[in-house]
């Protein structure tokens, strides 16, 4: 992972970050300095309490779009890629890639979740055979083929389908993760299968994400009974 980070005043010297106490800039740039080579951050509360700044400042910097919290509790720096510009042969991918899946990238190159600013959609790194494809991003109306060879939009190939409580349930047993498999259908179903602003398209991909957060809520926890002793 690069062990530099760089900051775009076009960002840090704008009004609207300027405008920001002095403890809510300070904790933005602790948080951009541990994020990793996407700009994603798997432990913001706990800088946030290492640089003694406040709930009421990563708060504020949510509320103000300089970081973007996913329901996992990892969070992504919006402005990232504004920011840094990481050689290839010192670029590591982030390992979040079920919150990365949910990104696009508008023109100006920040972050978004909102389909309707994407410009292009962020895609992971893979590999096919010994053949690696590295990281790219493709067009949200990029043109692919169907079975007859005709020309269509790449946009929602797939339809997203609901999993019953019997194949969730035996994801999780898979996993030994012990998500009530119940209560993760009942709360997607009470969002119409949404996350954030967008449709669901891996129920498999959020329950590794419901898992991920307990982790580190039980993380949490332990260090709180520690602290507490």
């Amino acid at each position: 992972m690069a062990e530099r980070r760089m900051f775009a005043k076009k960002i840090t010297e704008s009004d609207a970050f300027l405008d920001m106490p002095s403890s809510t800039q300070m904790l933005y740039f602790h948080l951009s300095m541990n994020a990793d080579d996407d700009g994603f951050v798997n432990n913001p509360k706990k800088i946030q309490r290492m640089c003694g700044a406040s709930d009421d400042d990563f708060k504020l910097l949510i509320a103000k779009s300089f970081v973007i919290l996913f329901e996992s509790g990892i969070i992504v720096i919006k402005h990232w890629k504004m920011h840094n510009y990481i050689q290839s042969d010192r670029y590591r991918p982030t390992d979040y890639v079920d919150e990365k899946s949910m990104l696009g990238v508008k023109k100006n190159k920040a972050y978004t979740l909102d389909e309707s600013k994407m410009y292009t959609k962020c895609i992971q790194d893979v590999s096919v055979g010994k053949d690696s494809i590295g990281k790219v991003s493709i067009d949200k109306n990029s043109i692919v083929k169907d079975s007859k060879g005709e020309s269509v939009r790449g946009e929602k190939t797939k339809h997203f389908i609901p999993p019953s409580v019997e194949e969730v349930e035996q994801y999780c047993l898979e996993r030994s993760n012990n998500i009530d498999a119940q209560s993760f259908i009942d709360f997607y179903e009470s969002k119409g299968w949404m996350i954030g602003k967008n449709k669901m398209k891996d129920w498999k991909a959020a329950v590794r994400t419901w898992e991920r957060s307990r982790k580190q809520e039980n993380k949490e926890n332990v260090f709180d009974e520690w602290r507490n002793a």
